[in-house]
């Protein structure tokens, strides 16, 4: 595999070239010329942020990527698929609302919004990749399906993976939830029994019903139940 070139610049401005002209020159240089977008279907793969979360890159500088494909003749949508945890993302109705909350809407950023593997997240199509831990990928059924990709990801801390950028925004947050039920499939907890109180808390918030009280007041973990309760 050859090496990836890396343009970067720094969040300098000045009165004749602010960040969202820059960043525009940027992606020019990196080439964005030279992809054919003619009536493309171009997903804008994103993260819109969780609510009250500001780590999110701001809707303004997805407008000008939006801008710039819609000028060169393609069809873009800014794109994320469900969360497999429980939140504010992990269905379409909530994920679209988070989505309005963090300022990603149609007038806003010039497309529609779409959440990728649809309202409960089964939205998928399997694609055979023939890897040693995963021989299939399930990807989000508007990801797989589009004509162009561009990840538009931040820079974050990952509790198992140190840091995450590109890879993971698509590898990871491409997957539909049930692909990221299989990818997440090996990190699963475990209780440690002469620590549990009984308290009942993680059983009432399971949100997939796969933690009960055993006989003597003792948490237990159903993992062959557990998250495929989900479809």
């Amino acid at each position: 595999m050859a090496t990836s070139k890396v343009f970067f610049t720094n969040l300098r401005a000045n009165p004749k070239m602010n960040l969202l002209q820059k960043l525009s020159k940027l992606i020019d240089m990196a080439g964005f010329n030279s992809i054919v977008f003619e009536h493309k279907f171009t997903a804008i793969k994103i993260h819109f942020g969780e609510p009250g979360n500001m780590a999110f890159i701001r809707p303004n500088y997805a407008a000008e990527v939006v801008g710039k494909v819609k000028k060169a003749g393609g069809k873009p949508f800014l794109t994320d698929a469900n969360t497999l945890y429980s939140g504010k993302r992990s269905n379409a109705v909530d994920h679209l609302l988070s989505a309005t909350q963090n300022g990603f809407t149609e007038v806003v950023v010039g497309c529609p919004i779409i959440i990728a593997d649809g309202l409960k997240g089964t939205e998928q199509h399997e694609i055979e990749i023939d890897q040693p831990h995963c021989q299939t990928a399930r990807i989000s059924a508007a990801v797989a399906e589009a004509d162009i990709i561009i990840s538009m990801n931040h820079f974050k801390g990952h509790e198992m993976a140190g840091f995450g950028g590109a890879l993971k925004n698509l590898g990871m947050g491409a997957a539909s939830v049930g692909g990221k039920l299989v990818l997440h499939s090996t990190s699963k907890p475990r209780i440690q029994t002469d620590n549990c109180t009984g308290c009942n808390i993680c059983v009432t918030k399971c949100a997939h019903d796969a933690v009960h009280l055993s006989a003597d007041k003792k948490a237990i973990i159903n993992y062959e139940f557990g998250k495929m309760h989900r479809y």
